[in-house]
C-alpha cells in the first residue's frame, strides 16, 4: 500500500488494475467502490478462512486496491498515472506529450506551477542511467474488518468488548528480516542495496520496482528464515479491547484507528473496522432513538378505558392511560424512556396496544357478551363497506 504520509505516485500502479480487483468500473462512485470492498473483504477475511492462503492473498489485494481508489486524492493520481502509461509515453525527439493528459496541468498541480517533471514522477519513473534510486519507505499496515455481537441492553448503554484479531505481521522468528536468526546480512547484489530495480515499460520510460530478491529490504541472507522462508512475514493473533459507544445501532461500523495490521519498515498500523450486531430483545424493539413495545389489552379495557402498567428497559414500570374507545394498534408515547442519544438525552418509549380476543369464554363472560351483542344489534358497522363496494 502507499505511504499515507506521501501523496505521490506508487511505482507499481502502472501494472495494477485496482478497479478490476474490486470488480467495479473506472467510473464507479465512491459508494459503489466501498460496497464492493466490504463484500470482498468479508468473503476473503482471514478470520473466516484461517487456512486458505489464496483468500489471504485476495484479502490483501482487495485492501490495497481500496486504499488507493477508495481515497479521492490517491484515486485521481492513480487514474492519471494509468492513463499516461496507456498512451505510450512521449514522442521521439523530446516533444510535448501526445496523450490525452495535459502535462502542464499535472506539473502545475504537483509543483504549484513551478515544479519540474521529476517533482511529479520522481516516485514513479526512471530515465536511463540518471534515474533516481529510492530508499524503501515505511508502508502502512492493512485495514482489517471483524464483527462482534452484543446484547440489546448493552447496545443502549455501551460496553467494552474483547476482540481477537488475526493479521499479517512481521515474522516472529526473524523479526521481519527474512534471514535465519544468528546469521548476518549483506547487501543485496540484485539491486545493489537500493531496494529497487529498474524495469523498462516501453518507449522512453523505465520504472522503479521493488527488488524481487530482497523484497525492498536492501539486505539479503545466505540462509533464509526457516519459519517464513525468507519472506519476513507471518501471522499475528492478538486480543484488543474495543469500546462500543452507547446507542450503537445494529449493523453500525466502528473505526478503531491504528488497531489494524502492523506496518512494514516502521510504517503505521492500519485501522480496524468493527461491524456491530445487536441481538434481539424478547420484549423491546428499537426505532431510531426510540424503544418500542407491544402491550396486550382486553376488549373491555379498550372499550371502557384503563390504566395499564408497562415495563421499561432499565427502570421501574410506567403507567399508560388507555382512553375509552381505544382502537387496536394505537401507539402511546412515554417520553424519556427510550434509547440514549449522543447529546445525553433519551428517546421515547412507544407502546402499541394489541386488543386480545379470548379463545375461550366462561358462562358468565359469554352471557355478558351476548347481552352486549343484543344491545348493539342495531349498529350497522359494515354499512359503509357495502355502499362503497356498490359505487
Amino acid at each position: 500500500m502507499s505511504d499515507p504520509g506521501n501523496d505521490g505516485i506508487r511505482s507499481d500502479w502502472a501494472t495494477k488494475d485496482f478497479y478490476a480487483v474490486l470488480g467495479v468500473g473506472k467510473t464507479a462512485s465512491a459508494d459503489e467502490i466501498k460496497k464492493a470492498y466490504r463484500k470482498l473483504a468479508r468473503a476473503n477475511h482471514p478470520d473466516s478462512h484461517p487456512d486458505d492462503a489464496a483468500k489471504h492473498e485476495k484479502f490483501k489485494q482487495v485492501a490495497e486496491a481500496y486504499d488507493v481508489i477508495g481515497d479521492p486524492e490517491k484515486r485521481k493520481k492513480y487514474d492519471q498515472a494509468r492513463q499516461l502509461f496507456a498512451s505510450g509515453g512521449f514522442p521521439a525527439g523530446g516533444g510535448g506529450y501526445s496523450g490525452t493528459i495535459n502535462l502542464e496541468d499535472l506539473l502545475r498541480e504537483r509543483a504549484g506551477g513551478g515544479g519540474g517533471f521529476g517533482d511529479l514522477f520522481g516516485d514513479f519513473l526512471g530515465f536511463g542511467a540518471g534515474a533516481r534510486r529510492q530508499q524503501p519507505r515505511p508502508a502502512r499496515g492493512a485495514d482489517l474488518e471483524t464483527t462482534t455481537t452484543i446484547g440489546f441492553a448493552e447496545a443502549l448503554e455501551g460496553i467494552t468488548v474483547s476482540l481477537r484479531i488475526a493479521s499479517d505481521a512481521a515474522c516472529a522468528t526473524c523479526s521481519g528480516t527474512g534471514g535465519k536468526p544468528g546469521t548476518s546480512p549483506h547487501r543485496c547484489p540484485t539491486c545493489d542495496g537500493s531496494g529497487f530495480v529498474v524495469a523498462s515499460v516501453g518507449g522512453a520510460f523505465s520504472m522503479n520496482e521493488t527488488c524481487p530478491a530482497c523484497g525492498g529490504r536492501q539486505l539479503v541472507y545466505d540462509e533464509a528464515c526457516p519459519t517464513c522462508h525468507g519472506s519476513g512475514r507471518g501471522r499475528s493473533t492478538r486480543t484488543i479491547q474495543a469500546k462500543v459507544p452507547a446507542g450503537v445501532k445494529d449493523g453500525q461500523r466502528i473505526r478503531l484507528r491504528g488497531k489494524g495490521a502492523p506496518g512494514e519498515r516502521g510504517g503505521p498500523a492500519g485501522d480496524l473496522f468493527v461491524t456491530v450486531r445487536v441481538a434481539r430483545d424478547r420484549v423491546f424493539g428499537r426505532k431510531g432513538d426510540h424503544l418500542t413495545i407491544d402491550v396486550p389489552i382486553s376488549f373491555s379495557e379498550a372499550a371502557l378505558g384503563a390504566a395499564v402498567k408497562v415495563p421499561t428497559l432499565d427502570g421501574p414500570p410506567v403507567t399508560v392511560k388507555i382512553p375509552p374507545g381505544t382502537p387496536n394498534g394505537r401507539t402511546f408515547r412515554v417520553r424519556g424512556k427510550g434509547a440514549p442519544k449522543a447529546d445525553g438525552t433519551r428517546g421515547d418509549l412507544l407502546a402499541t396496544v394489541e386488543v386480545q380476543v379470548p379463545a375461550h369464554l366462561g358462562d358468565d363472560a359469554r352471557q355478558a357478551l351476548e347481552a352486549y351483542a343484543a344491545a348493539t344489534a342495531d349498529t350497522k358497522l359494515r354499512a359503509g363497506l357495502f355502499e362503497q363496494a356498490g359505487e
